[in-house]
């Protein structure tokens, strides 16, 4: 078959690679429909994440058609149309048990190469590292699904593809990061990134009651977004100062909850933004951290701090600013297992609908171009999808 494979730093192509086959009894085989670039496969293509292997198949959001199924699965049959979150849960371990999906205990199979690092390993993720499980990717005609009943969603007949798409990764994401927030009438949310996972917390944050949602990017059409999808204020964070901005909006309280739609390549302004650009460049560290310090000062006291961004090991991180200010930090890579359900029926219902997220549309064949437009931000591109 045909897939999207990761072949060096900045190096991706369409390549044959053998088709997927049930290797457990509880695993589907998927013909992928359509699947996603996220903004965390941008880490991986400029090298900050390692123990990628030449000729991976990358890329972890996904829906598609149930092609052929293990002898142990009871709930998912050929034919049928799913939704698969990114990380893969096995459903029976205590952290599943409790909702906590990324944090699954069986089903990294290469979790010795996390614990020295993170301490636990977290759970596998489709085409994300061989530290992170070592599953092959999305890009691609077929895709494994272990714990198939576990682990697919039946999409709704009216829903159609794109409706569903993010369902896997963005959405979840974002919309885990607004639950954190315990969102109480007359709450002030600003949202840093208006990226997918920006756009979704911050529509995310408006579907659960917050009065106000401010959104801090710089591209405008982003920021047009925002205004149009979610309702939300804007922040161009090139032309004033982040802080000194939200403090002047809420009247100098700061906002109830920050979300940090980011991660460690932010862009910014300023020397800190200028040292931690150059530190990174040299591998002297993995993270840009600004939005994430702007968002532990801006946020007021008392207040709560959602971390969504991937981040690895960072060296600058104000831990006293949370301390002193007496935040509630809350973060985790997301537990989609625990918000498919009702964000498919957020779709079904009209209450939000995250199709407009896929600006451009490719053939599998045209994918490395995608990823170069959603690298380099250009035409406009959010999210590029790809149709194998």
């Amino acid at each position: 078959m045909r897939a999207l494979c990761w072949e060096g730093v900045d190096d991706l192509r369409v390549t044959e690679v053998p088709d997927p086959e049930v290797v457990n009894p509880r695993d589907v085989v998927l013909r992928v429909s359509l699947s996603s670039a996220c903004g965390s496969d941008l880490h991986i293509l400029n090298g900050y994440l390692p123990t990628m292997r030449e000729g991976d198949v990358i890329g972890h959001e996904f829906m598609g058609e149930v092609a052929e199924v293990g002898r142990k699965v009871e709930d998912v049959s050929v034919g049928d149309r799913v939704v698969v979150p990114s990380f893969v849960g096995c459903g029976n371990c205590a952290y599943c048990a409790d909702d906590l999906w990324s944090l699954c205990d069986n089903t990294n199979p290469n979790a010795s190469l996390q614990e020295p690092v993170l301490g636990d390993a977290t759970a596998g993720i489709y085409g994300y590292t061989h530290a992170f499980g070592g599953y092959a990717g999305s890009h691609a005609e077929y895709v494994r699904v272990p714990h198939a009943d576990t682990n697919c969603f039946h999409v709704p007949d009216e829903l159609d593809d794109q409706q569903a798409l993010f369902a896997s990764d963005a959405w979840p994401t974002g919309y885990m990061g607004a639950d954190f927030c315990d969102i109480e009438d007359g709450d002030v949310v600003a949202v840093w990134g208006c990226g997918g996972v920006g756009l979704m917390a911050q529509e995310s944050a408006a579907l659960m009651g917050a009065e106000r949602v401010i959104a801090i990017d710089r591209l405008p059409e982003r920021l047009a977004m925002a205004e149009e999808h979610a309702g939300a204020e804007t922040i161009d964070y090139t032309e004033v100062d982040v802080v000194d901005e939200l403090k002047r909006r809420t009247g100098g309280r700061g906002p109830d909850a920050c979300i940090d739609a980011v991660g460690m390549e932010a862009h910014g302004t300023g020397v800190a933004h200028a040292y931690d650009r150059a530190k990174q460049r040299l591998r002297l560290h993995t993270d840009r951290g600004e939005a994430l310090r702007q968002a532990m000062r801006a946020c007021r006291k008392g207040g709560t701090l959602s971390v969504l961004g991937v981040y690895g090991v960072m060296d600058k991180f104000p831990l006293g600013v949370a301390v002193n200010k007496g935040l509630t930090v809350r973060t985790a890579q997301q537990h989609g297992q625990r918000y498919v359900p009702q964000l498919l029926d957020h779709v079904a219902e009209g209450e939000m609908d995250p199709s407009y997220l896929a600006t451009h549309e490719l053939p599998l064949a045209e994918s490395p171009e995608g990823y170069d437009l959603f690298k380099h931000k250009e035409d406009g591109c959010v999210r590029p999808v790809f149709r194998p």
